[in-house]
């Protein structure tokens, strides 16, 4: 029996390197996808320390995949051999209430590949042909797994509704959050504002589009964002990119009257929030989860030169040594942005754009 190794969670805090069977295409999965990258995000390090409360387990993670099409189905129409593409993560039943309403990323019979279904930490994975999509022509394997991202992001910005009078608070610079600039800046509001507790990525942030910066641990948060908004008004919309244990009240607290707080986070751990909070200022409080449908405009907007993710990935390694990645993930060195696991060994570096 051919086998194929993989990156497999047991339980949470237990990672192993497993033998899997080689996985063949049929009528549903069509096409066979030599998998060549896949990022690490908060939530496969959320499956591994068992603070996502959507996974389930054992499972194979990673939703974040990108790779080259091997073999296809007889009725695989979309993708060829040899096309360098990005599998989207979402897979929904179609005929519950969310779907029949153009909402199938939040289906009732949602399975997400490396949360409920097994995802990309693996050498090859057969999937629909409808889910793959072909990279720009010249973007890197390592450099395209920012596309995944990249779409959350352009789902919680059509969640926000930004109008160009809005002043946008960011909370949070990592992956995610810098995905959320990127995307926000094209959506041309009155202020862009970031806040994260790592001034060189403040610092990065103002080169690439905000307009004002907070570290929370330096300033006063609510003083700050005060001064920074028109006539003290507060941001108008909040994306909350941290997902923090106490980061929505934060954001509720400073968002300005007939606001619109974004949360992603997924952790089950209680947070405090008042009525009060919400009520006074009627606030829309708004969940955005996944993307819905976001790949080919988050890659129509790369080859239209108006997303850039060239050399964004601070950190590469083989993903046979997945367990040295989390555990470097789980210090939060100041370095990290975006750590990528490879299939192959590729030769890429630390932060390949500086060497």
């Amino acid at each position: 029996m051919e086998t194929i190794k993989a990156v497999r969670i047991m339980k949470p805090g237990e990672l192993r390197i497993v033998e899997e069977e080689m996985p063949h295409i049929d009528e549903v999965n069509n096409v066979l996808v030599k998998v060549k990258a896949s990022g690490l995000c908060g939530s496969d390090a959320g499956i591994y320390h068992g603070t996502n409360a959507a996974a389930t387990y054992p499972r194979i993670i990673g939703h974040e995949i990108v790779g080259e099409v091997v073999e296809c189905g007889a009725s695989a129409s979309k993708v060829k051999v040899g096309d360098r593409v990005i599998i989207d993560q979402v897979t929904a039943c179609g005929h519950c209430y969310a779907c029949r309403h153009g909402r199938p990323n939040v289906c009732q019979n949602l399975k997400v590949r490396g949360v409920h279904i097994d995802g990309g930490y693996r050498e090859y994975m057969a999937v629909p042909d409808k889910d793959c999509y072909i990279l720009p022509e010249g973007l890197r394997y390592v450099d395209a797994v920012l596309i995944e991202p990249t779409t959350i992001a352009v789902q919680a910005c059509s969640r926000a509704q930004i109008q160009e009078d809005d002043e946008v608070l960011i909370n949070g610079q990592g992956a995610l959050g810098t995905r959320m600039l990127s995307i926000v800046k094209l959506h041309h509001p009155k202020k862009i504002i970031v806040s994260d507790i790592v001034d060189e990525k403040l610092q990065d942030a103002l080169r690439n589009g905000a307009t004002d910066v907070i570290n929370p641990l330096k300033e006063n948060f609510f003083e700050k964002l005060r001064d920074i908004t028109t006539d003290g008004y507060g941001p108008t919309v909040s994306i909350d990119c941290a997902c923090t244990k106490d980061s929505l009240g934060t954001m509720i607290q400073g968002s300005g009257n007939a606001g619109r707080v974004i949360t992603m986070g997924f952790t089950n751990t209680p947070t405090e929030v008042t009525n009060f909070g919400i009520t006074s200022k009627e606030l829309d409080i708004r969940g955005s989860r996944l993307q819905n449908r976001k790949f080919q405009e988050v890659i129509d907007l790369v080859k239209e030169g108006k997303v850039n993710l060239d050399h964004q990935i601070s950190h590469v390694c083989d993903f046979r040594e997945a367990q040295s990645g989390f555990d470097f993930n789980d210090t939060h060195d100041p370095s990290i942005r975006k750590i990528v696991f490879t299939m192959e060994g590729e030769p890429y570096k630390v932060r390949p754009d500086k060497d």
